[in-house]
């Protein structure tokens, strides 16, 4: 295949790692486009700058460079993909991306990734059918009960249900409700409620659609 399968999703909902096994299975590589926005979150963090602050966020994150290889993601070519996953980054990644300037400055980011790999990807995010790569040929947007999402984030990170599900609540209502590239499927999106399938049935799903593209449409 040619172009970008665009995976967008809320958290928990497998992603991912749909998105990696997706890759794995069509022989293609895979970006993690949310790993760019905790990459800018670190810059921030490290700078010492309150999240909140749009202007001096943007004109942080202009002076440094993202990039991933080999599935590790670099900031100014320094591995941080340790240090993304921190729980500071969990609770100012939200904040730091929802600022425009930001925003732009990471989808140019990422369509550049993309042109470098010579314009076929499996690309996984929040925003990736609707305005990082809206010209998808296919684009799949993964759901779940918030209860699953939970118990899967739960599982990854070892914390209790209870708390992750109020974590990924507030997430979702944040990426939800922000006025520049806020969570939703695209409209001609193939949506797939991953809650009671296998990471391998929700890719044999996505890899239908490939095959016989029906966007638009629910694959409940």
């Amino acid at each position: 295949m040619s172009g970008v399968i665009a995976i967008d999703g809320p958290g928990g909902s497998g992603k991912s790692t749909v998105s990696r096994r997706l890759a794995d299975r069509l022989g293609i590589v895979h970006l993690d486009t949310g790993a760019f926005y905790r990459a800018a979150t670190v810059a921030v963090l490290r700078a010492g700058i309150d999240p909140a602050d749009g202007p001096a966020v943007t004109a942080e994150v202009a002076r440094h460079r993202f990039d991933q290889r080999a599935g590790a993601m670099l900031l100014d070519g320094e591995d941080v993909s340790g240090e993304i996953r921190s729980p500071e980054v969990d609770r100012a990644v939200s904040l730091v991306s929802a600022h425009p300037g930001v925003r732009h400055l990471m989808v140019e980011a990422q369509r550049d990734w993309v042109r470098r790999q010579g314009g076929t990807a499996v690309v996984e995010g929040r925003d990736i059918g609707t305005v990082v790569f809206p010209d998808a040929p296919l684009k799949v947007f993964l759901e779940a009960s918030p209860e699953e999402r939970a118990r899967r984030r739960a599982r990854e990170s070892g914390l209790d249900t209870a708390h992750v599900q109020r974590e990924l609540h507030r997430r979702d209502r944040l990426d939800r409700s922000r006025t520049t590239s806020p969570l939703r499927p695209a409209d001609d999106a193939v949506v797939i409620d991953t809650t009671e399938l296998s990471i391998d049935e929700v890719v044999d799903r996505v890899v239908a659609a490939l095959d016989a593209p029906a966007q638009g449409t629910s694959t409940e």
